[in-house]
């Protein structure tokens, strides 16, 4: 057997990847699992996005590589989303890298400005790809706790208290998953001043700002943000593209020029045919985001109900694709508690404590499902738990 390397001796496999595995050897004809954990939206683009892809990959001079950068049609899309949602002016050419989708803009980043022995600041609970990418790299870890008490803000105030000198990179996510938190232009401002202050890079992980959010924000549209951030974007939950894996890293010409150093030794650009429905994608208008809300805003209550009847509380002012919620008191074990659930009555949600050890008192419920389906796996839980009560 074949040693393997020592950069990932601590990088576990994700636990997705192994856990639904699990979940669906459960499946079968006579009772159906219903997955509430994973937030991989279930409805379609437009019809106009997939028109788009179809007709371009019906031309023979769309199979061929396409630049590192990606091409105009997409940058300019990506400059004109920005300047409408955000109000943020961006250089299409120089400003915007698409990438295949924003978890590989992670890794990118990490490899063009983190050296080994480097901190890097992630939050807790967080996006476990921010912890697994930075022990790749060969990067300390510095988490920062995010607190239901503290309404999951940042305490900036112990970060400025602590020793910020080897601090190379701070991730922030807004809105926030698994949270659900947004943050006000004050916020964000503080943020960009602390990494003005301590010389880190800051990226902003944003592909949540158009679910249930009725202020999406950029970092960038920050004053001085462009000397000290990077913000990543997707269209996966937004434009209900995660399988297509279209994303991309905005910031400061410089540092999309590291970026590429790395990416383009990693891959030889996207399929055209991608790159042009993404661009029409991005064209989509606030009636089609309006519509796509209404759709999520009747899952959550079916959600919430989900939740209520499992005895966990949770706050109502949540934004993205997810609600999070504290376990009942009388629960030690939530990873046990979980599986009790997906075993009893083969529904399952995510437990709190795969987004960092701050999370092993909560759950996660994505609302990637239709409500009838919500609804299904709301009566099986209801009769869960009278059993379990009886």
């Amino acid at each position: 057997m074949i040693e393997t390397a020592k950069r990932i001796a601590q990088v576990e496999e994700y636990y997705f990847s192994k856990k639904l595995a699990e979940v669906r050897s459960l499946d079968t004809p006579a009772l159906r699992v219903i997955n509430l954990g994973i937030g991989s939206p279930d409805l379609a683009p437009t019809k106009q996005v997939i028109d788009a892809l179809a007709s371009s990959a019906q031309l023979s001079t769309s199979h061929g590589y396409q630049s590192y950068k990606g091409v105009p049609q997409l940058r300019n899309a990506i400059k004109d989303f920005y300047n409408r949602i955000y109000h943020v002016q961006l250089d299409a050419d120089t400003m915007i890298l698409p990438l295949i989708g924003s978890k590989e803009g992670i890794m990118h980043i990490t490899m063009a400005f983190v050296n080994e022995g480097d901190e890097a600041l992630i939050p807790n609970p967080g996006y476990p790809t921010y912890s697994s990418v930075a022990k790749i790299a060969g990067a300390k870890i510095r988490a920062y706790d995010l607190m239901e008490e503290k309404d999951w803000a940042v305490d900036l105030e112990a970060l400025r208290k602590s020793d910020l000198s080897k601090v190379k990179l701070m991730w922030v996510n807004y809105p926030n998953m698994p949270t659900g938190k947004t943050a006000s232009h004050d916020e964000l401002k503080a943020l960009v001043d602390l990494a003005h202050a301590h010389h880190f890079l800051l990226i902003n992980d944003n592909p949540y700002s158009l679910i249930l959010n009725d202020t999406p924000r950029s970092i960038l549209s920050v004053e001085g943000a462009e000397d000290v951030a990077l913000e990543l974007n997707s269209l996966s939950k937004s434009h209900n593209m995660a399988g297509w894996r279209l994303g991309w890293v905005a910031g400061k010409k410089e540092y999309i020029d590291a970026i590429v150093r790395v990416k383009s030794n990693m891959d030889s650009g996207m399929f055209l045919p991608l790159q042009l429905a993404a661009a029409e994608a991005l064209k989509n208008n606030k009636e089609w985001f309006d519509a796509l809300n209404n759709i999520y805003r009747e899952r959550k209550k079916v959600v919430q109900q989900i939740l209520d009847t499992l005895g966990c509380t949770y706050s109502n002012n949540q934004s993205g694709l997810f609600v999070w919620a504290k376990i009942p008191d009388a629960i030690s074990d939530v990873e046990k508690w979980v599986d009790e659930i997906l075993y009893g009555t083969k529904v399952f949600i995510t437990p709190g404590f795969i987004f960092g050890d701050a999370g092993k008192c909560y759950v996660r419920i994505a609302l990637c499902s239709p409500v009838e389906t919500i609804q299904e796996a709301l009566n099986r839980i209801k009769k869960f738990m009278n059993k379990e009560s009886t």
